[in-house]
Order: C-alpha cells, then sequence, then structure tokens
C-alpha cells in the first residue's frame, strides 16, 4: 500500500485542472424542481445511489408540493413513497421536522443562509452547501460527500478524513470559479475511473501511465 502523500500546491492545481478540462459536463446529479424538492432529495440521498433517489421523488413531490404538506404528514404516510432509500424510519422523520421549522421559522420557503440551513435536521454542512448552490446559486464552499472524502485521500488534496477539514483543504487548493463544481467533478472521476474498491489507474490522466502521473494513489494497491 502506498504512504499518505499530499501534492503540492502547484501539482495540486494542476491536477484540479485536469480533472476539470476532463468533466467540464460533471453537474448536480438529483432531480428536482424547487428549493424545497432539493432539500427533501438531498436529505433523502445520504448513503443511498442516486438513482434510488430519482426514482422515488417523482412521486413523492407529485403527493408533497409544500413544506406544510411535509410538515402535516406522519413518518408511515412518507414510508410508502421513501422505503426503499436507506434508513427511511430516520430520514422521514427528518424531513417531516426539517418541514415542520420551515412553516414556523421561514414563512415555508427553504433558508439562503448557511447558518439556517444546518439548523434544520437531516442537513449538515454538505446539503447546506448543495442546496445553497443548486437552488440559490450561493457558493460558500464546496459539498464533500463520501466520493469527495475518498477521492481527496487518494489524489493527495488532503490528510484528513472529516468532512470539515477537506472542505478547508480544498477551498485553498481549488480555485472559487470551480468552487460550485468541483465535488461533482471528483464523483464523475470517481464512478468513471477512480472507481471505489478497485480504481482503474492505468486509464487515468493523472495515474501512473498518463503524460501527467501526478497522483500518488494513497491507500492503492501498485497492481491496478
Amino acid at each position: 500500500m502506498v504512504a499518505s502523500v499530499i501534492l503540492g500546491g502547484r501539482q495540486a492545481k494542476s491536477v484540479v485542472k485536469l480533472l476539470e478540462r476532463a468533466y467540464w459536463n460533471a453537474g448536480y446529479y438529483l432531480e428536482f424542481g424547487t428549493p424545497l424538492e432539493l432539500m427533501v432529495a438531498a436529505i433523502l440521498s445520504a448513503q443511498t445511489r442516486d438513482e434510488v433517489v430519482n426514482a422515488i421523488t417523482p412521486g413523492l413531490f407529485k403527493r408533497y408540493r409544500t413544506a406544510r404538506d411535509y410538515a402535516d404528514a406522519t413518518p408511515e404516510e412518507l414510508l410508502v413513497y421513501i422505503g426503499r432509500v436507506s434508513f427511511a424510519g430516520a430520514k422521514a422523520k427528518n424531513v417531516i421536522n426539517a418541514c415542520r421549522i420551515l412553516v414556523e421559522k421561514h414563512s415555508s420557503k427553504v433558508p439562503r443562509k448557511m447558518e439556517e440551513l444546518i439548523e434544520l435536521p437531516g442537513v449538515g454542512r454538505k446539503t447546506a452547501n448543495t442546496i445553497l448552490i443548486n437552488a440559490y446559486g450561493v457558493v460558500e464552499g464546496i459539498p464533500v460527500d463520501t466520493w469527495v472524502i475518498k477521492l481527496s485521500g487518494r489524489i493527495g488534496f488532503s490528510k484528513s478524513s472529516k468532512p470539515d477539514e477537506i472542505e478547508q483543504d480544498l477551498m485553498r487548493i481549488v480555485d472559487k470559479e470551480h468552487w460550485r463544481n468541483f465535488s461533482y467533478v471528483l464523483k464523475a472521476h470517481g464512478k468513471a475511473v477512480c472507481q471505489s474498491r478497485v480504481p482503474i489507474c492505468s486509464k487515468c490522466i493523472i495515474g501512473p501511465e498518463s503524460q501527467t502521473p501526478l497522483c500518488p494513489r494513497n491507500g492503492v494497491a501498485e497492481s491496478t
């Protein structure tokens, strides 16, 4: 196994540019029409495949259209629609309680401020960043999901396994103009090449056989 190596500033920025160029069309992956739909979908998406969330939300969004609709629901009623997601019972409660706060404190609207979003059940900083960026075009940081955590370590962007620390490391490396999309760039690279169990290093644009072999491949076996 390769020891943990952190890329230098210039190397890291070169990697960012190469990935941005390769996955220029990467974008957010959950389907929604309103900030409320985005918030609900994002809460449901934790530890659940995107395809599962996108498959169930059309029926959910047709039945529940406002924050009040969710606030007045019971977990059992929501489970009819969201039973396929992981931890469905806990997520049903989070959606209901988050929407009750929207009704009581925010005139049924999804807030536009980080500090207000992270007060909502089921909404951490990653989800708050996601809502701000994709619903309101407000870029305060970089959403850090499981793909970002894994690839940031492998590629050498960060030594940390803590999302908040990884986000700070990435914000120092990535130009702000790319913050809104960089987590989706990493996810696209992860799904296409730097796969979770066995990365395909031979096909990687920063791998050992590329013209720019910059990746230290932290934690990756030499045979891949």
